[in-house]
């Protein structure tokens, strides 16, 4: 028992990282934009709660902290996910990484939406409602990256990406005839760090995301979701067992980001025989979203070891969300 006090206790550091916002009551302190950047996009990620600052390693690393990218052991990893978010939205995610060696990890990174048909109205006051229908909207966001990952020591690995987010409201006509296309585009960054202190499989570390300047639609400019986290994991099996083809990883972040207060992430996932995933995770200091939980299944076919993970995210007043991701390694 005595062995596994240790990395349990650095694993629990974040808690404590945010204690000062303990007792505070849950407010907005800032306003952001483009959204669609801070949701999960990865069954596995989603099912742990968001705890994938340092659980996340391949290509599924690009959309949490690209240093974790630089386990990509060798040759190409991809994964391609999509999520069913709340009101008939879907985000489609994918990315590829390639192993170059002592040189470092290269990857792409590829985020869409479908927000389906919506309709455009203006105002007008000569009409009974205020207002009149417009064309249908083409609403639409986007986001592509680049990613560079390497290992500096065999106790420390760095890695970045520089990505083109882009928002699309849909055009509307003004009552002057003019059209307003409700577009906004820029680069964002996002940095991480990971670090062994040579305990086992403890690891800890830290990603900044969506590192920006200000967007501007017309008049009021606003940040994306600039978002810094801290995070710890450990597989409990290595204090335990040894080395083993089973694992309990737990994984814990703190997140401060730009626009709400402080939040802590918990995930786990049980790996047996290196084949089935079962993963639970919980979100603290959210106004809907909490508990998550899923599974996925690893399997080896040609030389090519396929990946594919669910999970299911409960969302208070909202439906629950889906998640699937297919990944493949070769």
């Amino acid at each position: 028992m005595k062995i596994i006090i240790k990395p349990l206790t650095i694993l629990v550091l974040p808690f404590f990282l945010l204690s000062s916002a303990k007792g505070e009551d849950l407010k907005k302190v800032a306003q952001t934009g483009l959204q669609f950047l801070k949701v999960d996009m990865l069954a596995s990620a989603a099912a742990m709660g968001g705890a994938f600052t340092m659980a996340g390693t391949g290509a599924n690393a690009m959309f949490y902290n690209p240093a974790g990218m630089s386990g990509t052991e060798s040759g190409f990893d991809l994964v391609t996910s999509n999520t069913s978010w709340i009101a008939d939205i879907n985000y489609i995610a994918a990315g590829i990484a390639r192993s170059f060696g002592n040189l470092g990890t290269v990857g792409v990174s590829f985020v869409t939406s479908d927000y389906g048909d919506i309709q455009g109205t203006r105002l007008d006051a000569s009409t009974a409602d205020g207002y009149v229908e417009t064309d249908i909207g083409n609403v639409n966001s986007q986001a592509i990256g680049i990613s560079y990952a390497r290992i500096l020591t065999d106790k420390f690995r760095v890695g970045g990406q520089v990505k083109f987010a882009s928002q699309a409201l849909g055009a509307n006509l003004m009552p002057e005839g003019e059209t307003k296309n409700n577009e906004v585009s820029g680069l964002a960054y996002d940095f991480g760090t990971i670090f062994y202190p040579g305990l086992k499989s403890l690891a800890f570390g830290m990603s900044i995301r969506n590192f920006s300047p200000q967007f501007k639609y017309e008049e009021e400019a606003f940040e994306l979701p600039l978002t810094f986290n801290i995070g710890t994991s450990v597989n409990l099996f290595d204090f335990v067992n040894g080395p083993s083809s089973s694992a309990l990883l737990i994984a814990v972040d703190a997140v401060h980001p730009r626009d709400y207060t402080e939040r802590v992430h918990v995930g786990a996932e049980y790996l047996f025989a290196d084949l089935l995933a079962v993963r639970a995770g919980y979100k603290t200091n959210y106004d809907e979203e909490a508990l998550s939980m899923g599974f996925g299944v690893k399997y080896a076919v040609g030389g090519i070891g396929l990946r594919i993970d669910y999970s299911y995210s409960q969302l208070g007043a909202f439906d629950g969300v889906s998640r699937i991701t297919i990944g493949g390694s070769f």
